[in-house]
């Protein structure tokens, strides 16, 4: 059984974000010595709903590693998390490098491979999610696992502002939302992805995946859980707890 913690900023109230990314920074590379390889980024806090749940205002970051990809229709272990809970997401799988510090939300555009629908499956080590700012990004962005979608699109003639997503559990509706949720547009929260690892020397590199937040608040699963999330034309994406 996985045991939550108390909160880092209870036990420190000195800690600044900068501490916080330094922290999860080096459990990164912790997983890297043990042989582990980053596969992507996640920006998390970017819409008002997740902002508002977490009393946050600024957006933060993760790293995405390979043993955190799941499948497509694949089976996740509830327990293996400790309280874990899913969004719905464009994932952009880029072509080229983003090196900071001034990208713009059209050199996203330029350099996106495609988008792919996905689903963010966030956990918290820290107990029943009383977390600030600071614990969340020391906990790698509370991200888990991603369950990656089949269908690739390229951007397109796509506008992702007012591209849908509907959330279901169990075949029930529980949530509904926009690329528009995600810092206005979803290639707005990926640049500012890259302008805030230049701080780190980090590059958001090409093949990676990017995950550039909720587009709804996140949704609480439990073992017999299933969700899909479905974007319209831009496909869907299932997952199953047991």
């Amino acid at each position: 059984m996985r045991q939550a913690v108390q909160a880092l900023t209870d036990r420190d109230e000195q800690l600044t974000v900068e501490d916080a990314y330094q922290i999860q920074l080096e459990a990164v590379n912790v997983k890297l010595a043990q042989g582990k390889k980053v596969i992507g980024k996640k920006v998390g806090l970017t819409s008002a709903a997740m902002q508002k749940m977490l009393n946050v205002n600024e957006p933060d970051y993760g790293h995405l590693l390979d043993d955190m990809r799941v499948a497509n229709g694949a089976t996740v272990k509830a327990d293996s998390m400790i309280s874990p809970k899913i969004e719905a997401e464009i994932g952009f799988v880029l072509a080229e490098d983003l090196v900071g510090p001034n990208i713009t939300y059209l050199d996203v555009v330029m350099a996106t491979k495609y988008v792919v629908p996905t689903l963010e499956i966030i956990d918290s080590r820290v107990e029943d999610w009383k977390i600030k700012l600071i614990d969340t990004v020391a906990d790698n962005g509370s991200s888990a696992k991603v369950v990656v979608g089949d269908k690739y699109t390229a951007l397109d003639g796509v506008d992702l502002r007012t591209a849908g997503m509907s959330l279901f559990k169990n075949n029930e509706l529980l949530a509904t939302g926009a690329g528009a949720a995600a810092l206005g547009h979803p290639a707005h929260a990926v640049a500012w992805l890259a302008n805030k690892l230049h701080e780190f020397g980090i590059t958001l590199k090409k093949d990676e995946l990017i995950l550039p937040g909720a587009l709804s608040g996140a949704v609480p699963v439990a073992a017999g859980d299933t969700i899909e999330a479905k974007f319209g034309a831009l496909g869907s994406v299932t997952v199953h707890f047991e």
